[in-house]
């Protein structure tokens, strides 16, 4: 009896070592491990290369996207040095901070003169040294932008058709910065100082996007960086660029357009109370002026103000689109 139990337990030992000397590698992988390194090995070298340098392609391309997202999750916080540039202007912080303080003064005066109340005069303080320089800087940043993006696609196209005659990159930017319109015409040229400089023209071009704050010039950056570490077609590349800058712009067209109407409701309700308001005084005086000479309709005045201030927010914030 005892015999025959010794005899069943070396015989599931043998079999136990069978199975694991014979089945184990398939089910572990091995076998499909040795199977592809043997695969490997008999490509050639030529295949083994290509693989190599596909994979430090894929390295270079993310690295290059990293370091370009890096740089710019450090350009949220923008200086008024950065914001005059980005205007297209020449100018010095000393100069901004004195004409600010000029525009401060002349709309305070005219403001104390024509109210004779000084508390009238500090708010023409406010906002002649500190809302009026900063809404021009803004407008004239749009403008900028809106002729930067105008011609943006066609310096593209120009820069591919060189390409494929045989130009250099270089050459190609050089043609732009002589013949092409401003502003284009002086941020090329300010890449091909830089790039004479010595700063490689990756670099030069990634600085675009914080002179012209927009995702075009961003997709640009983008795309000049990626080719100059990883290879590639770039005229290829840029043509598929200025395609997708096209396609952004005739977006942006349509959206303008079928929000046009919802622009326009909002304005003419915006005006509407304001209309009526004159149109009253000049019938009837004493009539619409309770609503300054009595306490009551003062009070009215600023409540229908703030609605009406909300209301037109809310409507802006409803026919806004990021594209």
């Amino acid at each position: 009896m005892n015999s025959a139990i010794a005899g069943a337990v070396l015989a599931s030992v043998a079999a136990g070592g069978l199975a694991y000397v014979f089945v184990y590698p398939l089910l572990s992988g091995d076998a499909r491990a040795e199977k592809r390194q043997k695969a490997l090995v008999e490509s050639g070298p030529e295949r083994r290369i290509d693989r190599i340098s596909a994979v430090n392609r894929r390295d270079q391309v993310a690295q290059s996207l990293k370091e370009l997202e890096a740089r710019q999750k450090a350009r949220h916080k923008v200086s008024i040095e950065a914001r005059i540039t980005q205007a297209g202007l020449t100018w010095t912080k000393r100069k901004f901070f004195i004409i600010s303080g000029v525009a401060a003064l002349v709309l305070a005066l005219a403001l104390l003169v024509i109210s004779g109340n000084p508390i009238v005069a500090a708010g023409g303080i406010f906002v002649g040294g500190l809302g009026f320089p900063r809404w021009l800087l803004t407008y004239l940043k749009n403008r900028r932008i809106k002729r930067f993006l105008q011609e943006l696609p066609n310096a593209i196209d120009v820069i591919v058709r060189g390409i494929k005659a045989g130009l250099p990159l270089g050459d190609c930017m050089r043609m732009i910065a002589g013949e092409a319109q401003e502003p284009l015409r002086g941020e090329f040229r300010a890449i091909i100082d830089a790039q004479t400089l010595g700063i490689s023209i990756a670099d030069a071009v990634a600085k675009l996007f914080e002179r012209v704050p927009v995702a075009e010039a961003n997709f640009f950056g983008i795309v000049i960086a990626i080719q100059q570490k990883a290879g590639g077609n770039l005229s290829e590349a840029l043509g598929n660029l200025s395609r997708v800058l096209r396609d952004r712009r005739k977006m942006a067209g349509k959206i303008k357009a079928m929000s046009m109407e919802a622009k326009a409701s909002a304005a003419i309700i915006a005006c509407l109370p304001f209309t009526v308001g004159i149109l009253t005084y000049l019938s009837s005086p004493s009539y619409i002026e309770l609503l300054w000479t009595t306490q009551t309709g003062k009070i009215a005045l600023v409540v229908s103000g703030m609605w009406m201030a909300t209301g037109v927010f809310v409507m802006k914030k409803m026919i806004a689109f990021d594209f």
